[in-house]
């Protein structure tokens, strides 16, 4: 658990929350690892869960996993701006991160994730010849050793809102452009 000093400078909390969604991204326990990713759908929202595999923190990105054919793809192409929340019972410490999302269908980025992913059972989510959503009694096919639909969706932290809910009492820090600041849980 990070220190108490870090959770009352500023920009020792910056570099803790850092480090604790890196060590999310490796960490299958840790509870910022299945954070909600809230997109723009037409005039509404959309939220759904998803699992955080790398985080980049000196570019502030957090990298997602994806099949290219889901509606998150599709929202995100028309509205970019997202947020994902996460929530640490063992910390006592809630997550949002304000992001601009972009996709990645091609490249090496994406070919060397692949190269490492087309291994385990989870490479299955991508090659389906059925998008997302589809009825799981449609017809079946055998999947190939391709890429399949997989894509990753790179998310840039415009800004990070973190509520500590604390037994000395609940603090809560914005990070965005315009700084670093303690506000009003």
């Amino acid at each position: 658990m990070p220190s108490s000093a870090a959770q009352d400078d500023l920009a020792a909390l910056r570099v803790a929350l850092w480090d604790e969604l890196q060590r999310a991204a490796r960490d299958k326990g840790h509870g910022w690892r299945t954070p909600v990713l809230a997109t723009r759908d037409g005039d509404g929202a959309d939220a759904r869960t998803v699992v955080l595999r790398e985080v980049e923190a000196e570019r502030r990105q957090v990298l997602l996993y994806t099949d290219a054919r889901s509606a998150k793809v599709s929202q995100l192409q028309a509205h970019p701006k997202a947020t994902l929340v996460a929530w640490c019972p063992r910390l006592g410490w809630q997550l949002r991160l304000k992001a601009r999302l972009s996709l990645d269908t091609d490249g090496l980025a994406l070919s060397s994730r692949w190269a490492r992913l087309k291994l385990s059972p989870a490479a299955q989510d991508y090659m389906s010849p059925l998008p997302p959503g589809s009825p799981a009694d449609a017809a079946h096919v055998p999947a190939r050793d391709t890429r399949g639909h997989f894509a990753l969706i790179r998310a840039e932290v415009d800004a990070i809102d973190w509520l500590g809910l604390l037994p000395a009492g609940h603090r809560r820090a914005v990070f965005d452009a315009a700084g670093a600041r303690w506000v009003t849980p």
